[in-house]
């Protein structure tokens, strides 16, 4: 390669990709210039934003302090991109273009094996078996030289191998674990015809149709419904219809669906969409929550019903509902937070066509792989911005303020365990003083407020009087508090973590994020999805995440900053008393 020592990417040899955000600011002769205290001073790297969209589809983001962001090439974020049609080529080639230093020969030797490996084993079907097949002899016999694939498999006298039903996702388990991603195209049972026509014209009067990403989700999953498709996860962001995406594959299936989903609150709002925007009537959708338990030709339940269970040496009690119907589909919304015991039920469902949608496939217990093999690989993505760019979601203005911990509480800070640091930091009263100037910044404002711990927020309650919505609040007065805040009676909204998911308040347009879950980017994409719906005045949203200085909790939020910096967004640090001068005087909340 030629070397370009002005290019902000550098490949290290254990795969990590280090990019630089910002370069030197040049003055009009040529020199570093500084600012008037002596100091050197920065401006944005021309080429970060080119360089960070170039490695997102096959790198991870690990790491994103100011000035360098960190990125690791994996094997699933490789078989990934191989999903997508990237090949081990225009890897290397954006890798080399963007890089200041050579690639190591190390790096290139990894790529070209993984994407070698995808799709060198696969499952077909061969009468009523199925027959596990390499593009090789010697991919065959690498496999089968593991103890946990000969335990999978029947090797017949011809040297050929045989895989029973029932271990489908079994075998694709073991075969990942040692580095084999399997490209299942052993077919799917067809499930119970059962057509879901689309409306032209809502339930609400309103025109509706796919956007033309949502149909390219639904069609890059289906494939026309060829062994080639069926299984496989959509990424989309938060506001940008995952769930109508849904709706496409349902229709392009035609058979009897399971909706696995998060809550009850998301099972009514699915249940809303099924009804509002195809022709099925309410005796069509079922809903099986612990409210009642009605199996219809679509049925939505959660992951929480369907991982119930007496005790931890009992059964799970409801897992019957995967074979109580011939379904055709089953689909896993926010797979990033699918159960572990659902993954054991999922092996046993290959045979039926698996849809997976998410804002992230990052999931904070490392389970990756485990999503690749058993729901499929990424079929289809679109980034955040792009979507924000072409007027589909809002822009977002993402900020942290840092509020100093309060005096009272240093002491205690100081003698607490690592975990206790995290609560006292999370929950540092300043922070009110602090949510109040916000709230005074957007008079105009949908506020949503949220929060991890319960006591906080009931505090919060009290300072600012408004209403609180926790787990503990019934599902009729969540959707009452929901519809006072659609309809602008209810202007603020305090959420514990149900604020998380699938929250349907399109005029939401600031969340105020008071303290969470020990920096998960899953959460932070569910939060900052609360705001993205575009505003019907076109107006942006704005995200706070309110943090106490020099803490744990700050620790945190730096992790959480990965995830908004992988979608693209900028990220702004401020100081509580930078912002308090910013309030213009006499606003009051």
């Amino acid at each position: 390669m030629t070397m370009l020592p002005d290019n902000p990417l550098i490949v290290q040899g254990d795969r990590t990709l280090v990019v630089h955000t910002v370069r030197a600011k040049l003055d009009a002769d040529g020199r570093a210039a500084k600012d008037a205290d002596g100091r050197p001073m920065t401006e944005e790297h021309p080429l970060y934003a080119a360089t960070r969209d170039a490695i997102a589809p096959f790198a991870e983001l690990e790491k994103s302090p100011d000035y360098l962001h960190t990125y690791r090439i994996t094997p699933v974020s490789v078989w990934n991109a191989a999903a997508l049609g990237l090949s081990a080529d225009e890897i290397l080639s954006r890798l080399d273009e963007y890089s200041c230093v050579p690639i190591p020969a190390s790096v290139i030797t990894d790529i070209r094996t993984w994407i070698e490996r995808y799709g060198l084993l696969r499952i077909e079907r061969v009468g009523d078996r199925f027959e596990l097949l390499a593009n090789t002899p010697e991919g065959l016999t690498e496999a089968l030289s593991h103890q946990s694939v000969r335990d999978l498999t029947v090797v017949g006298d011809d040297g050929r191998a045989w895989v029973s039903e029932t271990d489908r996702g079994s075998i694709k388990q073991a075969m990942i674990k040692i580095g084999f991603p399997v490209d299942d195209r052993g077919g799917y049972i067809e499930g119970d015809p059962f057509e879901i026509p689309l409306r032209a014209l809502t339930t609400r009067g309103e025109d509706f149709a796919l956007r033309p990403y949502q149909v390219g989700a639904a069609e890059s999953f289906y494939r026309g419904g060829s062994v080639l498709g069926g299984n496989g996860v959509v990424v989309l962001p938060c506001g940008a219809g995952k769930t109508v995406v849904g709706l496409g594959v349902m229709n392009l299936v035609g058979a009897k669906t399971l909706i696995l989903t998060t809550n009850t609150v998301a099972v009514r709002q699915w249940r809303d969409e099924v009804l509002d925007k195809t022709g099925l009537s309410p005796d069509d959708v079922g809903e099986y929550t612990g409210d009642e338990k009605l199996v219809r030709p679509v049925t939505i339940t959660t992951y929480q019903m369907l991982t119930w269970r007496r005790s931890r040496t009992e059964e799970f009690e409801h897992f019957g509902l995967f074979s109580r119907e011939n379904w055709g589909l089953v689909i896993y919304d926010e797979v990033h937070l699918l159960p572990a015991p659902i993954f054991r039920v999922t092996a046993a469902l290959q045979a039926r066509r698996r849809l997976g949608l998410t804002a992230t496939l990052v999931r904070e217990d490392g389970k990756e792989d485990e999503v690749f093999c058993l729901i499929g690989p990424k079929r289809y993505d679109v980034p955040w911005r792009v979507l924000e760019g072409q007027g589909f979601i809002a822009t977002a203005h993402c900020t942290e303020v840092r509020v100093p911990l309060e005096a009272s509480l240093r002491s205690t800070y100081a003698g607490a365990d690592a975990r206790q640091k995290f609560r006292v930091a999370s929950e540092n009263p300043a922070k009110v003083g602090v949510i109040k100037q916000l709230i005074a910044r957007h008079p105009e404002g949908r506020v949503l407020i949220i929060g991890q711990y319960i006591d906080q927020l009931k505090e919060l309650k009290r300072h600012l009087g408004v209403p609180l919505i926790t787990g503990k609040t019934p599902n009729a007065d969540r959707q009452r508090l929901y519809a006072a805040f659609r309809d602008g009676s209810e202007r603020i909204l305090i959420v514990s973590k149900v604020g998380n998911f699938a929250i349907d308040l399109p005029d939401a347009n600031v969340a105020i994020q008071i303290s969470g879950t020990f920096g998960s980017r899953q959460e932070e994409a569910q939060r900052l999805g609360r705001i993205l719906r575009p505003k019907s005045d076109g107006s942006a949203a704005s995200f706070y995440a309110v943090v106490t200085l020099g803490s744990r909790d700050q620790e945190f939020a730096q992790k959480r900053q990965l995830f908004l910096t992988e979608q693209g967004y900028s990220y702004s640090i401020v100081d509580a008393s930078a912002l308090a001068n910013e309030v213009e005087p006499g606003v009051r909340v």
